[in-house]
């Protein structure tokens, strides 16, 4: 029988009593920063200068998140963001477009402090692109505060995670897809292009329906006017998601399903379509033909066109 509370509120309890300990961070560094190649809206492979934000936990408990290993328990100082995009900056190569990631909201207050807007615009002043992300509940007035100040457009990543309304009532979102659908208005309204996370085979959709719910989850996306979507195979490992496979609620996907979810967005042709292909285990999957998929995967993202799939004898696997 499955332990999984029914009530907002005893969820996140029993999400927060199943976490392992965090990682000791400095407020004035990033965690993490990087650059990567990305293809980006006209078409080309551009280097992307990516910055995971050292801030304050992410104030809604999602059962599959694993970001608030790399958070704090307090708000860090007025000034320290900066600090951080200057720490990293001095170190990355040059690019055009920048991703500022902080495991929850840029616009949470407790997370990125309002008062630093205009110092943080300051420092991106030579991008094209900044994209930051942002739970749809917080999309508001703020967004357009950072806007007004930023000579690069603006982007906003939001985490539909899946369009089946109920799995996504128990994923402790706390968020309906009309709610989604109100961000995303918001954005179009307001000149703020839209990028959005999509899980694939998240806890609480059986196997076999895991690809048609991220297959209509890419249609809800596109439907709500996003440019990018990127699909998440979801993963486990934050202690909730252990006890939800052992209750029969949650399976790690299969790479196949990633591929043909993959392979359905790009066939749309309505935006960029990603794969996020960080911590992708091999699992259950073939070792001979492992390593080629995933690589296979990354060219895809970066190509955005469908590409053949090499045989492989050892599982008959055919192009």
């Amino acid at each position: 029988m499955s332990t999984y509370p029914e009530s907002a509120a005893q969820r996140d309890r029993w999400i927060l009593s199943r976490r392992s300990a965090r990682v000791t961070l400095n407020p004035r560094e990033p965690y993490a920063y990087f650059v990567e190649e990305e293809c980006t809206a006209d078409g080309q492979p551009q280097p992307i200068a990516t910055i995971f934000l050292t801030n304050r936990e992410c104030p809604f408990r999602c059962v599959m998140c694993d970001l608030w290993r790399n958070t704090l328990t307090e708000s860090v100082p007025i000034g320290a963001i900066p600090e951080q995009v200057d720490f990293a900056l001095k170190q990355l190569p040059p690019a055009r477009v920048i991703k500022l990631y902080n495991a929850g909201s840029f616009f949470d207050p407790g997370a990125i402090p309002s008062e630093d807007y205009t110092a943080i615009a300051a420092r991106l002043r030579h991008f094209d692109r900044v994209i930051v992300e942002c739970h749809p509940a917080l999309v508001g007035k703020s967004c357009i505060a950072f806007r007004n100040q930023l000579s690069p457009r603006l982007e906003i990543a939001m985490g539909l995670e899946t369009a089946h309304q109920s799995v996504l009532e128990k994923l402790n979102k706390r968020m309906t897809l009309d709610q989604f659908t109100a961000a995303a208005n918001f954005l179009q309204g307001n000149a703020i292009d839209l990028r959005v996370f999509i899980l694939v085979q998240p806890p609480f959709i059986q196997p076999e329906e895991a690809l048609p719910w991220a297959q209509h989850s890419l249609d809800f996306a596109f439907d709500c006017g996003a440019t990018a979507a990127t699909l998440i195979p979801t993963r486990s490992g934050n202690g909730a998601m252990e006890t939800l496979a052992a209750d029969g609620l949650f399976v790690p996907p299969d790479l196949h399903v990633v591929e043909a979810a993959a392979e359905y967005g790009l066939r749309l042709q309505r935006g960029r379509v990603f794969t996020d292909l960080w911590d992708v285990k091999r699992g259950r999957e073939c070792p001979c033909c492992f390593d080629a998929r995933i690589a296979r995967l990354r060219m895809m993202n970066l190509r955005q066109e469908i590409l053949s799939v090499a045989p492989c004898a050892a599982c008959e696997r055919q192009s």
